[in-house]
């Protein structure tokens, strides 16, 4: 089914990435939009060997418009979607606006297609990047044995914030290597040759990036009895997030069963050597790749039947833009 495509937020680096995959894949789009704020409008993106240029994020430019993917952050987001949904388009959103609303999908393809489906305010929301790459690792060992409880600590990339904050941490990598304290501008402190919890404060001293991953983790997987104990991090890297996991389940599980159904698992990508320094997946190596990488599954020594495992992924990609079109792609294919 061709149709009409807009990117809202195009000039950011998930819009940007959204319009590279809308292209890669050869996405069934007789034409695309680049909308943005009122400030980028004149701006020039590269797509289909030629330039798109950008136009304004308004109610008018939504005409016409099938599918609209939305990375422009959560206020706009709040006001825009409606727009693009009385305009007749299907919002797949990116951002925190819409994830936890009870009449909008919470949507991982691998995870949950089907609720793609069943969207009373015509409107899809994409999880956090955090929670994405989580639950794609966590979905085949949750169906051999209903996950009862996770423990999830993050090694989260720099750029899950935004261009501005990766000049930031840039910038700070040459302050160091020129032995000066590094200076934050978009960072609460120095985040080269540092870490750092980096989100507004949530409830109970968890932080809002915390409290995504506990919500949105029962919502996709309907069940809200999966205990999620979350402790989130930013690490000096530009791109590709990382995660420790523990998870015990309803009966015990082997390291041997969990890798046999993580080897044939949608969108996964096992390393099964056994452990040598370096040798587990890497967010270097993840950067510009489209799976979610696991390794070191692991028999956890002290719960008999629970397992460690470690998952990382490009947060750009499958933790945003990837995810996004990968949920247009199942709209188009419906559409049939």
């Amino acid at each position: 089914m061709p149709c009409t495509v807009a990117v809202v937020g195009a000039t950011g680096l998930v819009g940007r990435a959204m319009l590279s995959i809308l292209e890669e894949r050869n996405f069934p789009a007789e034409r695309v939009l680049a909308l943005a704020s009122r400030r980028s409008v004149g701006r020039s993106l590269p797509f289909r060997g030629g330039e798109l240029e950008v136009q304004e994020a308004c109610d008018a430019n939504f005409a016409g418009v099938d599918i609209a993917l939305f990375s422009a952050g959560a206020s706009p987001s709040r006001e825009l979607a409606p727009m693009a949904v009385a305009r007749g388009a299907v919002v797949i959103d990116n951002s925190s606006a819409w994830r936890m609303d009870p009449e909008v999908p919470l949507v991982v393809p691998e995870v949950n297609p089907e609720a793609a489906f069943v969207r009373p305010k015509g409107i899809i929301a994409n999880p956090n990047c955090s929670t994405i790459q989580l639950v794609v690792a966590l979905k085949p060992l949750h169906d051999l044995g209903r996950i009862e409880h996770v423990v999830v600590s993050t090694y989260q990339a720099a750029s899950g914030k935004g261009q501005e904050a990766v000049d930031d941490l840039l910038a700070q990598q040459r302050q160091l290597a020129a032995g000066q304290r590094p200076v934050a501008t978009i960072f609460p402190g120095p985040l080269a040759g540092n870490l750092l919890c980096d989100w507004q404060a949530g409830t109970d001293d968890y932080s809002e990036e915390e409290l995504k991953m506990v919500n949105e983790t029962r919502k996709i997987f309907g069940d809200p009895r999966i205990g999620v104990s979350p402790t989130t991090v930013r690490v000096p890297v530009v791109t590709g997030h990382s995660e420790s996991v523990f998870v015990r389940f309803a009966r015990p599980i082997s390291a041997l069963e969990a890798k046999a159904a993580l080897r044939s698992a949608p969108g996964v990508s096992l390393q099964e050597e056994p452990y040598a320094p370096g040798r587990h997946p890497q967010p270097i190596d993840c950067c510009g790749h489209d799976a979610v990488f696991v390794g070191r599954v692991r028999d956890d020594l002290a719960v008999p039947g629970a397992l460690n495992l470690w998952v990382v992924a490009d947060n750009l990609r499958k933790g945003a833009a990837l995810n996004a079109v990968q949920i247009a792609e199942l709209i188009v294919a419906r559409a049939r």
